[in-house]
């Protein structure tokens, strides 16, 4: 069984230099593609491949310029044209829009390194061998497995720490348990980020104390950094002779994404686990649809908060370990609409009301309906 693992490393000084030049490397190589590819099309309308463009690279371009490129990887190098060969398929299918340049501050850039060699990749208690790179430290001691064998791996940066992410092929030794016979509804929403057709809620994280005092840190910080970008261009200096203060003011910023992101992330994940434990024999969630909820510029910071994306692909993997049964209803079911109690349906109920209230007499909480209605549902679609 094929299982990933991310994990934090600490490597020295010499090691970050390599890792820190491998990955400038990449993402030069990445937007060289780019740009050639566009130069070619809008003079002679062709496409070039990655294999083109590899040999081209290797071939004619080291030799005349920027000989720097074949200090790192070629491995990785070889793997970032391929990554610009598949966001432009992806654009000529219609699954994404245009290829854009990757820049430096977005730390989107990652160095894949493949196992060709039986000594490439070794996992140790508190280290791990990775190729070009040599052995390094782990943050976490006993998180990975000692017998798990090492396909690949790729290295990755973000907000001044260095992080590793393996793929391993592992035994499975975990039985699965017993299920229960009832099934379980989620509502996810706005107000509260689940509420269960047991009754349990789940509270919206992102209205808690903690969350807003970093939303707040965070805006002072992006704040500061727009101040110094906009004192620059008065005072008539280049920034990139100036940049000392505006780039610790952007790791600043970046920590402060990268610890927001950790919370609500781990959130989810502890909120799918809390689900998977109650062991039910399936459970039911809607088709929401993030794209259009996204358009709405009141409700798009909210939902984007959400992680609702996240939430749907952890709880998958989750049932597929547990050997639950997934089901998604279609996104026009009207969970929220319908009585759990005689199954009339109320057009006219609004988004202000926070009670459903039917003429059977039945009067419950608004999102403990949907998610008992979503339980009930008889059309759905099995994820798992």
């Amino acid at each position: 069984m094929g299982r990933a693992y991310l994990i934090e490393i600490k490597p020295t000084t010499e090691q970050i230099t390599k890792i820190n030049q491998t990955i400038g490397t990449c993402r030069y190589v990445y937007n060289l593609y780019l740009s050639k590819n566009k130069e070619t099309y809008e003079k002679e309308g062709k496409f070039i491949t990655g294999y083109d463009f590899s040999k081209w690279l290797n071939n004619v371009h080291t030799k005349e310029h920027d000989q720097w490129i074949k200090e790192v990887s070629s491995k990785a190098v070889k793997q970032a044209i391929m990554n610009g060969e598949k966001a432009f398929k992806n654009f000529f299918k219609g699954l994404a829009k245009y290829p854009r340049f990757k820049k430096k501050k977005n730390q989107d850039v990652k160095c894949y390194f493949p196992k060709n060699n039986k000594t490439d990749w070794k996992i140790e208690r508190h280290r791990i061998k990775i190729p070009t790179i040599g052995w390094v430290r782990l943050k976490e001691y006993g998180y990975i497995q000692k017998d798990a064998t090492v396909k690949s791996g790729t290295l990755s940066q973000r907000a001044g720490k260095y992080f590793v992410s393996i793929l391993c092929e592992v035994e499975e030794i975990q039985a699965r348990p017993k299920l229960e016979e009832n099934g379980l509804g989620i509502d996810l929403g706005i107000k509260e980020f689940a509420v269960r057709s047991d009754g349990k809620i789940h509270k919206n994280i992102n209205k808690t104390r903690n969350i807003r005092k970093l939303e707040k840190k965070l805006k002072r910080e992006q704040r500061s950094l727009s101040r110094k970008y906009e004192n620059l261009k008065k005072r008539g200096e280049k920034i990139v002779t100036k940049r000392a203060n505006i780039d610790k003011n952007i790791l600043r910023v970046q920590k402060l994404h990268a610890r927001l992101s950790n919370i609500r992330l781990e959130y989810v994940k502890s909120i799918v686990d809390q689900v998977v434990k109650t062991k039910p024999r399936y459970i039911t969630i809607e088709d929401l649809n993030v794209k259009g909820m996204m358009k709405n510029r009141h409700l798009s910071k909210a939902v984007a908060q959400q992680c609702f994306y996240t939430f749907q692909t952890w709880l998958l993997a989750k049932c597929k370990e547990y050997g639950i049964e997934l089901r998604q209803v279609d996104r026009f079911y009207p969970s929220s609409k319908l009585c759990s109690c005689c199954g009339q349906k109320k057009v006219d109920l609004k988004l202000s009301d926070r009670t459903y209230k039917c003429d059977c007499g039945n009067e419950i909480d608004r999102d403990l309906n949907a998610s008992i209605n979503l339980l009930q549902a008889k059309e759905y679609t099995i994820l798992t």
